[in-house]
C-alpha cells in the first residue's frame, strides 16, 4: 500500500476490495473496522506521501467493497479523506478527491449528513493551484450535485450559513462553484431558495463585478432567474433584500447599479405598501442612480422614482415621514441637478399628500430650500420656488417664507442680482402678485431685520419688476386705477402699502406715482427731492426711469400728455419738468426735454388754458381719510427721508471715529 509504484498500490487496493467483500458477506463488521482503522491511521495520516496515497486508495477500495453498506462506516471513512484535501502534496490532494468520489458514488444520499464538511473540502479543491486537482474537483462536484438533486432529505438550512461564509470570497473558482450550487438548489422542487435569498443576494451581486466574464454571466443569469421567481411568487419578504439593493446602487460597477435599480423598480411594482417602512432607503438609492453617468441607469432610476412617487400619492397608509425627509434633504445638497430636482419633487408631493404632518417640518426644510435658490440651474430654482409657494399656501407660512427669502437676499446680494428677478416673478405667478408685493412691502417697511441700504436696493428691484414683468400686468392695472374715484378701498390700500415701503427709494416712489396716475402726488414728491441726497446712484436710477418712460409700460402716461385740457395734465407736466430739473445735461435729459417741448408746443398751439386749481383741490380733498390721503403719504415720505438723513449722519460719525483711531507715526495722535 505504501509503495512508490502506483501499480503496486493499485493491486493492493484491489486485494483490499476483495477482502472487504468477503468480510461483508460474512458480516465481519469488527474486522472491517480494523481494516479501515489501519488505512486511516497507519497510511492516510502517515508522514510518508506514498503511504498517504496508498491509504486513500485503500479507503476508496473499502467503500467499493462495502457498496450500499458504506453509509454505515462513513464516520470513519470520511475524516481521513477530508483531512487530505489540505495536504501539501498535490497528488495526495488528487487521490483524496478521487477517494471521496468513489465513496460518494456508492454511499449516495448517505453522505448528505456530512455535506457541509464535504462542501468545505470542495471549496478548497476548487481553489487549488493544481490542474489535475481542479479537474477531479469538478467531477466530484457534479456527482454531489446529482446526489443532492435526487435526494429528498437535503438540509438546506444547515447549508446556508456555510454558503454565507464562502459567498464573499473573491476567488473566481470558488465563485463559480457557489453560483453553480445556488442554481442547482434553486432547481430542486422541494427547496425554495427565495426564503434564503437575503442571505446570499449581496454575494451574487458582488460577482457581477468579477473579472471573469463567465462568472459575471452566471451571476447575472442567476439573479435574472430569482427575479422571475419573485414576480410569480405569492409571498415574498421584500424588506430584508431592500438594504442589499440600496447598497448595490452605490457600487462602482455599472452592471451592479443597473441590476440593483432594476430590482428596486420591480419591488416597488410588486411590493406596494409593504415597502412603506423602507421608502427612505429606496429613495436614497434612486436619488443616487438618477444622476448616474450611464443613460440606461438614469432612465430606470427616473421610472423607479416616478413609480415610488405615485405609490406614495395613492397609498392610504401612513408612513414614517422623518427618515424620508432626512433622505430628501440630504440629497438636496447633491451637486447633481437631476438628484436635486427629484428631491424637490418629493417635497412638493409630500406637502400635497400630508400637509398637516409636513407643517411641523417646515422650519427644518426652509434653510435647505432657501440655499437651493442659489443653484446655477434654472430648473432647480424654478422647482424650489414651486415648493416654497406650496409651503406659503399653508396657513401662517406665507409671511415666514417671504421673510426668509428677503433675509436670504439681504445676506447674499449676489444672489439678489443674479436670481432676484426670477424668484420674485415666479412667486408672483405661483402665488399672487398682489399678495407677494403687499407682504414684501409690509416686511420691508418694518425694516427691523434689514439694513436701510438693503431695503432701498430691494425696493429698486421690486419696482423694476413691477414696471417691466409681464407676470405683474394685473397688479399694474390695479395700481393704475387706484386713484380713480370709483376705486375700491382694497386697491387703494395696495398702493399705500407699496408707497410706504417705496419711500426708501425716492426714484422708485416717483415711478410708482406715475404708474398709479397720481400726478398731483408725483409733483409734490419731486419738489421734496431737494431734501434727498442726490447721489450718483440716484442719478443712474433717474436715467433708467427716463428709459422706462419711453417704454411700453408708460405708454398711458405719454398719451395723457396729449390730453392738455384735463385737470391732471398740468400736474403731470410739472412732475416731469421737475424730474427734468433733477437731471444733469445728458442723453436722458435731452430725451425727456424733447418730449416735453413737443407737448408744450401742442398746448400753445391749441390755446388751452392751465387747468383749474379748484378741481385739483377737490380731487385731493376727496382722498382725505382714505389709504391714499395725499398728506399722509407725503408725511410718510418725509419721515423715511429724515430716517435716511440720520442714518447717513451716523455713518459719517462712525467713519470719523475710525479715522481718529488710526495711529500716527511716532505714536502721536493726528490731533
Amino acid at each position: 500500500m505504501g509503495d512508490r509504484v502506483y501499480e503496486k498500490r493499485k493491486n493492493a487496493a484491489l486485494e483490499i476490495e476483495a477482502l472487504i467483500k468477503i468480510l461483508k458477506e460474512s458480516s465481519e463488521t469488527q474486522k472491517i473496522n480494523q481494516v479501515i482503522t489501519v488505512l486511516s491511521r497507519t497510511f492516510a495520516t502517515s508522514p510518508n506521501a506514498n503511504h498517504r496515497k496508498g491509504g486513500l486508495i485503500g479507503i476508496a477500495a473499502t467503500a467499493i467493497g462495502l457498496m450500499q453498506h458504506t453509509r454505515h462506516h462513513l464516520d470513519v471513512l470520511l475524516p481521513p479523506v477530508l483531512h487530505c484535501f489540505d495536504d501539501p502534496e498535490s497528488r495526495v490532494r488528487y487521490y483524496a478527491c478521487e477517494s471521496l468520489y468513489n465513496i460518494a458514488k456508492v454511499a449516495r444520499g448517505g453522505i448528505l449528513k456530512y455535506f457541509n464538511s464535504i462542501f468545505d473540502g470542495l471549496c478548497s479543491l476548487f481553489a487549488d493551484v493544481d490542474v489535475d486537482v481542479k479537474n477531479g474537483a469538478n467531477l466530484l462536484d457534479r456527482l454531489i450535485k446529482d446526489i443532492v438533486t435526487e435526494s429528498e432529505v437535503f438540509d438546506v438550512e444547515t447549508f446556508i450559513p456555510l454558503l454565507q461564509k464562502y459567498i464573499r470570497r473573491t476567488n473566481p473558482y470558488i465563485r463559480q462553484l457557489l453560483v453553480g450550487w445556488i442554481v442547482v438548489l434553486d432547481s430542486v422542487p422541494d427547496i425554495n431558495m427565495l426564503d434564503y435569498l437575503p442571505d446570499f443576494l449581496d454575494g451574487i451581486f458582488n460577482m457581477l463585478s468579477d473579472g471573469n466574464r463567465e462568472i459575471r454571466q452566471a451571476a447575472d443569469s442567476a439573479l435574472g432567474e430569482f427575479l422571475r421567481e419573485i414576480k410569480t411568487s405569492s409571498v415574498v419578504e421584500f424588506g430584508p433584500m431592500v438594504s442589499i439593493l440600496v447598497s448595490q446602487c452605490q457600487s462602482k460597477e455599472r452592471l451592479n447599479r443597473l441590476t440593483a435599480i432594476t430590482w428596486l423598480s420591480e419591488f416597488i411594482e410588486l411590493g406596494g405598501d409593504s415597502l412603506l417602512p423602507f421608502y427612505a432607503q429606496v429613495l436614497g438609492a434612486i436619488s443616487a442612480c438618477i444622476s448616474d453617468s450611464e443613460v440606461e441607469i438614469r432612465q430606470v432610476a427616473e421610472k423607479t422614482n416616478d413609480d415610488l412617487l405615485a405609490l406614495v400619492k395613492r397609498s392610504p397608509k401612513e408612513f414614517p415621514l422623518s427618515p424620508l425627509l432626512q433622505t430628501i434633504m440630504g440629497e438636496l445638497q447633491s451637486s447633481y441637478v437631476p438628484t436635486k430636482i427629484a428631491s424637490l419633487r418629493w417635497i412638493n408631493a409630500l406637502l400635497e399628500k400630508v400637509p398637516v404632518p409636513m407643517k411641523q417640518h417646515i422650519e427644518t426644510l426652509l434653510p435647505g430650500l432657501l440655499k437651493t435658490l442659489s443653484d446655477d440651474a434654472d430648473a432647480v430654482v424654478l422647482l424650489v420656488l414651486q415648493v416654497l409657494s406650496r409651503i406659503s399656501l399653508t396657513a401662517g407660512e406665507f409671511q415666514r417664507v417671504l421673510n426668509a427669502i428677503l433675509m436670504l437676499f439681504a445676506n447674499d446680494r449676489r444672489l439678489l442680482e443674479v436670481r432676484g428677478s426670477l424668484v420674485i416673478r415666479k412667486l408672483c405667478v405661483l402665488l399672487n402678485a398682489k399678495s407677494v408685493y403687499m407682504e414684501a412691502s409690509q416686511v420691508l417697511a418694518k425694516g427691523s431685520d434689514f439694513s436701510l441700504e438693503f431695503i432701498s436696493t430691494m425696493v429698486q428691484t421690486l419696482n423694476l419688476i413691477l414696471l417691466t414683468a409681464q407676470e405683474l400686468q394685473a397688479l399694474r392695472s390695479l395700481l393704475k386705477s387706484s386713484f380713480s374715484p370709483t376705486a375700491p378701498n382694497e386697491d387703494r390700500q395696495v398702493f399705500a402699502a407699496l408707497f410706504n415701503c417705496w419711500c426708501h427709494n425716492p426714484v422708485a416712489t416717483f415711478s410708482l406715482c406715475l404708474l398709479g396716475q397720481a400726478y398731483d402726488l408725483a409733483f409734490s414728491l419731486v419738489k421734496k427731492f431737494s431734501s434727498v441726497e442726490i447721489s450718483v446712484g440716484l442719478l443712474m436710477q433717474l436715467d433708467k426711469l427716463i428709459q422706462l418712460i419711453e417704454s411700453p409700460v408708460y405708454i398711458h402716461l405719454r398719451l395723457q400728455l396729449l390730453e392738455v385740457e384735463r385737470p391732471q395734465h398740468s400736474l403731470l407736466l410739472k412732475a416731469l419738468y421737475g424730474l427734468l430739473m433733477l437731471l444733469p445735461q445728458s442723453t436722458a435729459f435731452r430725451t425727456l426735454n424733447e418730449r416735453l417741448s413737443t407737448v408744450c408746443n401742442l398746448r400753445d398751439n391749441l390755446g388751452v388754458a392751465v387747468s383749474d386749481k379748484k378741481e385739483i383741490k377737490e380731487a385731493r380733498k376727496a382722498l382725505v381719510g382714505t389709504p391714499i390721503d395725499h398728506q399722509v403719504l407725503l408725511a410718510e415720505f418725509e419721515k423715511v427721508t429724515k430716517r435716511w438723513a440720520q442714518h447717513r449722519q451716523q455713518l459719517v460719525q462712525m467713519l470719523s471715529l475710525q479715522d481718529e483711531k488710526i495711529p500716527q507715526s511716532g505714536g502721536e495722535s493726528s490731533r
